[in-house]
């Protein structure tokens, strides 16, 4: 019954409504356990009654089993947030929802060149149809994607607290390093400045009133993934792969990813399932049922399956998403629909 047995037992314990847990915020000061009873210490910087009173639970939940734990003691100190000092204060204070923003749902690969850019877009686009207040925001620094596929070029104003104003498109709004550089300009800078774009793109900007944001992760799991994580509270992800197992792999990587950070994974799009010809063949380019299997091995939610398809590449050229058509005139747009209604049931703003 070690300090750092029980710590690991309390890393089960998130705080309520966010994605980490109590012991990353640095809310457990003291550890003791002597003569069969186990005291855990806890100080918590909320005016919300509620708060404690959840994480008092959780944490009997994941102590009380233990084998040989003997009496278990919860004593939490509740601190006013605005005088509170230390890191719980500060873990707390730094991560949380984006002022504004009800939920926030990251889309994410493992992998480049699955379409996850195409996924994240028409989402938001579908969740907008649905009467939902969205925002998009292009994570991916290197290679943004978002101002091509809103055929939108504007330069974003700052209002007089010095926020970046999104650029508005379908109803939806939008953030991304394309609308801050020429089209041939690349963006040169190392991990540090990368999360600070990052950090920069999620609090200093004016969002509004929204129900999703979503954000369009790059592929990996790096420094802007690990920024975003800590940064705010993602309710949940959603994980893109095409069929083939060199896909599969990196998508595996990214689920870990999430897993470790306490983000729950939404659901799988198996992207590019299939090509359908003219005459209704279809043919299985890169494998058949890859993403099905694998969201059954994952015990997650295959949320769709979306064929490849030319018009929703030519749609996504041309600034106009495929998602704009209306669900009973194209089957890829009716795809994305189900998958915003499916994502609204579980989790409604």
């Amino acid at each position: 019954m070690s300090p750092e047995f029980i710590k690991e037992a309390l890393r089960n314990v998130r705080y309520p409504g966010f994605s980490r847990d109590i012991v990353s915020f640095g809310l457990v000061k003291d550890i003791r356990h002597d003569g069969g009873t186990l005291t855990v210490h806890l100080e918590v910087a909320t005016k919300d009654p509620k708060i404690p009173e959840q994480i008092f639970k959780d944490c009997h939940a994941a102590l009380d089993h233990l084998p040989d734990i003997g009496t278990v003691k919860v004593e939490i100190v509740v601190k006013d947030p605005q005088g509170a000092q230390g890191a719980a204060s500060e873990g707390v204070q730094g991560k949380s929802s984006i002022p504004g923003v009800k939920r926030v749902i990251a889309v994410a690969s493992g992998k480049g060149g699955v379409g996850k850019s195409t996924v994240a877009g028409n989402l938001a686009v579908a969740l907008a149809k649905t009467g939902a207040k969205v925002g998009l925001c292009d994570c991916d620094l290197y290679g943004p994607s978002v101002a091509q596929m809103f055929g939108s070029h504007e330069r974003p104003m700052a209002n007089e607290q010095d926020e970046i104003i999104p650029i508005e498109a379908y109803g939806l709004k939008l953030m991304s390093m394309g609308f801050l550089l020429e089209d041939r300009s690349p963006v040169i800078v190392r991990g540090p400045m990368a999360t600070r774009y990052t950090q920069q793109f999620l609090r200093q900007v004016e969002w509004g009133e929204l129900d999703y944001l979503v954000l369009d992760l790059p592929p990996g799991t790096g420094d802007i993934q690990l920024t975003i994580v800590q940064t705010v509270a993602v309710d949940g992800a959603v994980i893109v792969t095409t069929p083939q197992e060199m896909a599969l792999i990196d998508a595996r990587k990214a689920v870990s990813m999430f897993a470790k950070v306490n983000v729950p994974i939404l659901g799988l799009v198996e992207n590019m399932a299939w090509f359908e010809c003219d005459h209704g063949q279809r043919y299985y380019l890169f494998g058949e049922g890859g993403g099905v299997r694998e969201a059954a091995t994952l015990g997650v939610p295959l949320l769709a399956q979306i064929p490849i398809d030319p018009q929703t590449r030519e749609r996504g050229d041309a600034g106009t998403p495929v998602a704009l058509i209306p669900p009973a005139e194209h089957p890829v747009s009716a795809a994305f629909q189900e998958i915003a209604a499916s994502l609204r049931a579980r989790v409604p703003a």
